[in-house]
């Protein structure tokens, strides 16, 4: 009988102990992820130690393992942790009579509710030591683990604090422009970098789900176009964006390049240069943050007041979505794109582009027709009314040299250019097309009079000195700017 292969320690690791990992790790007050097989560079443990009870204690780990087991992130399962370490601190400090779950009681919660607003006091943090605590006892009544649980312990939606109005973290375009040049993304000494940059950028993905994309992330619809495929972590589900074919062959160069690297191929399409023989590891996160850094640097990108600017790579993100939105993209559109699970952080950046639109408006000098300026009040009792035609004028009467300040619900009773229309507005964002619309007028005129169309000729005199006015103003006002 021929001998049997001894096994190598690779399987030898693999047999009775991995039945046992849980049972030597669960006691522990600090749990070794890796033991666990949970691999994640941006978390090694979880820690409990610093929860005081031992009743406490016991719950908490359990809904841990809970967690970990129905593949929920690490970030998470150790916020909750820590949430419940917080919560027995305080029980420590300011209530040692709770012994146990049957103690707890609405006049603790609140106690702890009065705790959290002198320390935290309506930041990220205050919301999630309150969310988190309610899941942890949403959970233990939902599996039963621990019955003498007060069904009035329970936190209610008036007990969180009033969420912060979130100030707009998207890209302005100036530093876009910057950061999507040619010849600054040929800076990038690594392409793998320059490639995960453009999918940022381009798709709005999140840098952990773009790090770990796998090879054949392209699919094609019935009709040949080309999607990214990735899976949203943070939702657990696969979704896809609509990619360009530029993106589409840069994606296609990056695997014949892995092809050459690895003939086998790898999985991934972002592999770690390093301690990788088989290209199954992925890039860390971490690591495209830093080299997104260095690049930032080499490339000199500064915002509108000359200064340096930090980016990371959400801003891509809250960017590509804001720049849909000043699109007039709509919000359901927008929230597939980006894959968003609620409406809600979709409608949020539609609140924002509002309000940097508007902000843009006010400050500009407008003019109309004749050149004079026109004068609307930002402050007065009609200055939301009048902003919300404003805006509905801009999605729904677009002009290519300005807006049309008539309400949205009365039709124009002017058949010729809006030029000649005592309702039109412009600023000087629009001298560009302002200049070139009358070089055309001025071609049109000289055409009319070698054919001797008089009323032709007519019309556009009109228009021709509207134009001059409008552009005099504005140039004027521009060189005002510049002196200042």
């Amino acid at each position: 009988m021929p001998e049997q292969p001894s096994a190598t320690a690779s399987e030898r690791r693999r047999t009775p102990r991995q039945t046992s990992r849980w049972d030597a790790e669960y006691g522990k007050d600090v749990w070794r992820l890796r033991e666990l097989g949970v691999k994640d560079r941006r978390l090694a443990r979880i820690i409990f130690e610093d929860i005081g009870q031992s009743w406490l204690k016991v719950l908490a780990k359990r809904w841990a393992r809970w967690r970990l087991a129905t593949g929920l992130g690490v970030i998470s399962v150790s916020s909750g942790t820590r949430a419940i370490m917080h919560f027995g601190q305080f029980l420590e400090d300011v209530a040692p009579s709770v012994q146990g779950m049957a103690d707890l009681n609405r006049e603790v919660l609140e106690r702890y509710l009065a705790h959290l607003h002198a320390r935290f006091a309506g930041t990220v943090k205050h919301r999630m030591l309150i969310g988190q605590l309610n899941l942890f006892f949403t959970t233990i009544r939902q599996h039963g683990w621990d019955d003498s649980l007060p069904s009035a312990v329970m936190f209610f939606s008036e007990d969180f604090p009033k969420e912060a109005i979130r100030q707009p973290r998207a890209l302005s375009e100036a530093v876009m422009a910057q950061l999507e040049n040619s010849d600054n993304l040929a800076k990038w000494n690594n392409p793998s970098y320059e490639l995960i940059t453009q999918i940022l950028m381009g798709c709005g993905l999140r840098i952990t789900d773009t790090v770990r994309l796998p090879t054949d992330c392209i699919v094609h619809d019935g009709e040949g176009a080309p999607y990214l495929r990735y899976l949203n972590h943070k939702m657990k589900r696969e979704a896809l964006v609509p990619i360009d074919a530029e993106l589409t062959e840069a994606i296609t160069a990056q695997r014949r390049r892995l092809q050459e690297r690895w003939p086998d191929g790898a999985p991934v399409l972002f592999p770690r240069v390093t301690h990788n023989d088989d290209g199954q590891e992925s890039v860390g996160d971490g690591a495209y943050r830093k080299a997104l850094h260095r690049w930032l640097k080499r490339c000199d990108v500064r915002d509108e007041h000359g200064q340096p600017v930090r980016v990371v790579p959400h801003s891509f993100r809250h960017t590509l979505g804001t720049r849909l939105i000043n699109r007039d993209v709509p919000q359901e559109v927008v929230r597939r794109i980006l894959d968003h699970d609620s409406h809600a952080m979709t409608a949020h950046y539609a609140r924002l582009s509002d309000t940097t639109i508007r902000r843009h408006w006010e400050a500009a000098k407008k003019v109309n027709i004749k050149g004079e300026t026109v004068t609307l009040d930002p402050d007065g009792p009609l200055a939301e009314a009048a902003w919300a035609k404003q805006r509905v004028g801009r999605a729904t009467q677009a002009l290519p040299n300005g807006f049309c300040g008539l309400p949205v619900q009365k039709s124009c009773p002017h058949a010729n250019a809006c030029l000649s229309c005592p309702m039109f507005i412009t600023t000087s964002e629009f001298l560009p097309e302002h200049r070139q619309h009358r070089q055309q007028v001025v071609q049109i005129i000289t055409a009319a009079e070698a054919r001797g169309q008089q009323r032709l000729i007519e019309m556009n005199q009109q228009v021709l000195g509207n134009l001059d006015q409008i552009i005099t103003t504005l140039e004027n006002d521009e060189d005002g700017e510049a002196s200042t």
